[in-house]
């Protein structure tokens, strides 16, 4: 093999090259002059920024912005190398600094942010939260508008990584900002934002124009939009309980909410709300969204833990393009859960973002507590503390009827009773159930008496009761209204601060529920006397019902001071006043209507009377009871 040999013009070849580079560096570096003059280009454009954020905090009432066409300008020089026509350009075009404008009108204070073009702080100018701050519903970056677009270059761009150039004018008394994420002075993406005066919600419309020839537009446009709810009253807990997404779909013919942390994927979405247990947050389409996917998260692990954010709340959105290009007009609503408020977008079907209840509840709390409650509270007593009072002893006056059925029945069942010891001192033993059975309900029925008749008032005021266990609670009249020692109607009315926590209590004791629970006791201690009556001793192989309803006079008042401990102080005081009145309902019909020698001569006229005759239900109860008698007796005998 030929012994590779040292090359020297291939050396020379290489020194040669090498100072010809190093010289045509040297003559193409900037001079001192023009490095002076490209700093100075970079001084004018943060000065500019200053001078734009100065004017908006000096004109924070009125929104003040630096001409946009000043800061891309000069950023467009510092840039030029940045290719027109690409989303790369649109980032550097106006990505100098984080800038917010302001819409404000008498009721909405919102910053929005250049950076995604987004709502980065909103806060509700008439309200406060329990400790008397300012009432934000959006801040500290807890929420994001987001689109998702795929370029033709197959690249994915997420707008709230993107600058937008912000435009501000007037359409008569409404302030219109247009955010715009230009690819150059004709291509750009629009989000628009219009505020009216004195209201809650804002216009909002999504437009592309002349991107057709950079997106791809065969692909769906996914529009993210996600909420970390703010805590604002005093207990996380309750708060959080009354915290979920509502929407409304089906062109507005069903309506649905989830409380669980599960995901949901709907069609036909009209509106999305995160309805928090004063106030929402809620997405409206002009026209329905093609689907939905929402989820909720719950942040509060430990009560016991000061908390800032109590549930993470998602949704994405399909979008379609339309002639290639993407249009899309919607609203957005941040305020309080109000029935007045509701009211002014009837056509959008708000009023189902009222968390009062489902099917006969609803109805009960929108036809009759409410306009009840509302009427009371303006045209009789100015006080809302007592304006639950009389709203409790209305409706308690208006079940007392069912009241007095339930207590006429107990009575004549104490009437019966001795009649009922025979029957069962007759037929003793298991095998004798069915005759004993059969005895006792001939013996209620010649007399006139029905068992059912205890029970059926008691069903029938269920309704009412928990009408109002969903009224209360979500009341925004109530909030941060004060009564005797509450200074809150919507909060427990703390007397004492605990410095331990005890679980399922909480770490403070609540007044009026230790009330409502001692109410229950002798209640339940009263109700237990009649209850007694109607029932016949323990029989074999059967639980002692005498006993359990002992144990449960002394577990459901425990009961409810552990469970209404961190409830509002409006419901407590409800439950507190409505078992005082039933008590005292109780100890007049016992003391002054009953008269049980009455009833006893009157259950004796109604033996002699002929026996009715039976309806077609008795008739097979007792034909299905006569045939198991039957075959108990036959099965004996062949034993």
């Amino acid at each position: 093999m030929e012994e590779k040999k040292f090359d020297l013009n291939s050396l020379i070849g290489f020194i040669l090259l090498f100072a010809l580079a190093g010289y045509y560096l040297y003559n193409n570096m900037p001079s001192k002059e023009e490095m002076e003059k490209q700093e100075q280009e970079q001084i004018h454009v943060q000065d500019s920024i200053k001078k734009a954020t100065l004017a908006k905090t000096k004109n924070s009432a009125k929104p003040v912005i630096t001409n946009p066409i000043t800061i891309t300008d000069s950023i467009r020089q510092i840039n030029a190398q940045a290719k027109l026509g690409t989303f790369e350009y649109a980032t550097t075009l106006t990505a100098a600094k984080n800038i917010e404008t302001t819409l404000k009108n008498e009721v909405l204070d919102i910053k929005i942010s250049n950076l995604g073009g987004q709502i980065s702080k909103l806060e509700l100018l008439n309200y406060k939260t329990y400790d008397a701050k300012k009432l934000f519903l959006i801040k500290d970056n807890n929420a994001i508008l987001n689109l998702t677009f795929q370029t033709k270059e197959g690249k994915t761009i997420y707008t709230k990584d993107h600058y937008f150039e912000p435009i501000l004018s007037k359409d008569g008394n409404n302030q219109v900002l247009s955010m715009r994420l230009k690819i150059s002075e004709t291509q750009y993406l629009e989000y628009q934002y219009t505020l009216k005066p004195n209201e809650y919600l804002l216009d909002f419309k999504i437009n592309t124009v002349g991107l057709s020839s950079i997106l791809n537009t065969s692909q769906k446009v996914d529009l993210q939009w996600d909420l970390k709810t703010r805590r604002t009253e005093k207990s996380v807990t309750y708060e959080n309980q009354y915290t979920d997404f509502r929407y409304l779909y089906d062109n507005g013919d069903s309506w649905d909410y989830t409380m669980r942390d599960k995901e949901v994927v709907e069609k036909g979405v009209n509106w999305i709300s995160y309805k928090k247990q004063f106030f929402s947050t809620i997405l409206l389409a002009d026209k329905s969204f093609k689907k939905a996917k929402m989820s909720q998260t719950n942040l509060v692990e430990d009560e016991k833990i000061d908390t800032i954010f109590t549930k993470q709340l998602n949704t994405n959105i399909t979008l379609d393009y339309n002639n290639n290009e993407l249009s899309e007009n919607m609203q957005l609503y941040y305020g309080p859960n109000d029935k007045k408020q509701f009211n002014l977008y009837k056509d959008q079907k708000l009023e189902y973002n009222l968390a009062i209840g489902t099917s006969i509840f609803r109805w009960i709390n929108i036809r009759f507590i409410a306009p009840l409650f509302s009427f009371i509270h303006n045209n009789i007593v100015g006080s809302l503390g007592l304006a639950i009072i009389l709203l409790t002893i209305f409706v308690k006056l208006l079940m007392s009827p069912l009241l007095y059925k339930s207590f006429l029945s107990s009575a004549k069942m104490k009437v019966l009773k001795p009649e009922m010891q025979v029957i069962n001192e007759k037929y003793k033993g298991k095998e004798n159930a069915m005759k004993r059975q059969q005895e006792t309900m001939a013996l209620q029925r010649k007399a006139g008496v029905s068992p059912m008749a205890g029970c059926i008032p008691a069903v029938l005021q269920m309704p009412i009761f928990f009408a109002l266990f969903r009224f209360f609670p979500t009341n925004i009249d109530l909030r941060q209204e004060n009564f005797l020692w509450a200074e809150d109607l919507s909060a427990y009315d703390e007397i004492a601060r605990l410095p331990f926590h005890i679980p399922f209590y909480g770490s403070h004791i609540a007044l009026f529920p230790i009330l409502a629970s001692i109410s229950m006791f002798f209640y339940m201690k009263i109700t237990q006397g009649q209850q007694a009556t109607m029932q016949q001793p323990a029989q074999e192989g059967m639980p002692d019902m005498q006993k359990m309803m002992k144990m449960m006079m002394y577990f459901s008042p425990f009961m409810m001071l552990f469970f209404f401990n961190s409830f509002g102080s409006g419901l407590s005081i409800y439950y507190f006043i409505s078992q005082l009145i039933s008590i005292l309902i109780m100890l007049v019909i016992k003391y002054y209507i009953i008269d049980e020698n009455k009833i006893n001569a009157q259950i004796q006229v109604n033996k002699q009377k002929a026996p009715k005759k039976k309806s077609k239900f008795r008739q097979r109860l007792d034909n299905a009871m006569k045939q198991a008698q039957e075959q108990q007796e036959l099965k004996k005998k062949k034993n």
